[in-house]
């Protein structure tokens, strides 16, 4: 589903800020896997990421998605193929369109252009349907302005708006950390659900250990640029947190409050 061949990114070049972000990165996701990614900071998982998104371009390697070389698509065109919740819940939606207008942008993602606007009845009781399972009580508010909502609530319609044209891969760019506790573990459980509905090949970054082993079948540990921890299965399912703690530790990385407690 998404292969990542010896990816290298290096930043500010041959000036005294140069940093290698990405070293050599070999990754392989299946169709269906839910990877959550795990590192300290500068350990290189948003630039992960944001090199699978197109924001930038990567030095060396290749990334092929859906079995399509996506190593130079521009960034707009990759957002066919790909659904993301960035970490700023006031990324990812209009906040001075209604409810239903972000919905049905995204209900047309990938589509040409076009200066029609649907409003079918039908396509608005979808829209209903699908917000009433957040269990947010925003399927009565469709004509609501986005920017008026909580964070919770506009990161909600966001996962909504990532996944309601099923993606080929979906990016989680630490999605519940702007969150408070309580709201986060709401949008935690809608994303579980959401992915395993829909089959979702899924890359999750986290910085919180007890989210990174509970969610997912999979669990990658970045340090310095490069992956080095992969476990998936019943090996995953084994781990505690203090076998996480141990694998950091030994990858010579320093754990945070955050990383522990979330």
């Amino acid at each position: 589903m998404l292969t990542i061949e010896n990816v290298s990114k290096t930043f500010f070049r041959g000036t005294p800020n140069e940093k290698t972000a990405l070293r050599n990165v070999n990754l392989k996701l299946e169709n269906g896997d839910f990877c959550t990614v795990i590192g300290s900071n500068g350990a290189g998982k948003s630039t992960l990421l944001n090199a699978v998104a197109g924001v930038f371009p990567v030095d060396e390697g290749r990334i092929i998605l859906a079995g399509k070389d996506i190593t130079k698509m521009p960034e707009h065109r990759r957002a066919a193929l790909i659904g993301r919740v960035f970490q700023d819940p006031m990324k990812g939606t209009a906040g001075n369109m209604m409810i239903e207008e972000n919905l049905a942008m995204a209900a047309r993602r990938g589509d040409r252009p076009g200066l029609s606007w649907s409003e079918k009845k039908e396509k608005t009781e979808e829209f209903r349907a699908l917000l009433a399972e957040l269990g947010l009580g925003l399927e009565n508010r469709l004509t609501a302005h986005v920017g008026l909502l909580s964070g919770g609530q506009r990161q909600a319609v966001t996962l909504l708006m990532a996944t309601l044209r099923r993606p080929e891969l979906l990016l989680l760019d630490e999605h519940t950390a702007a969150l408070d506790p309580k709201t986060a573990a709401k949008v935690l459980d809608m994303t579980e659900r959401i992915v395993a509905a829909k089959q979702l090949t899924t890359l999750m970054i986290t910085h919180n250990m007890r989210d990174a082993l509970r969610f997912g079948n999979r669990l990658i540990m970045m340090h310095n640029g490069a992956p080095v921890v992969d476990v998936r299965g019943e090996e995953k399912k084994k781990l505690t947190p203090a076998d996480l703690l141990r694998l950091f530790e030994e990858a010579g990385d320093a754990v945070s409050d955050k990383m522990m407690l979330g």
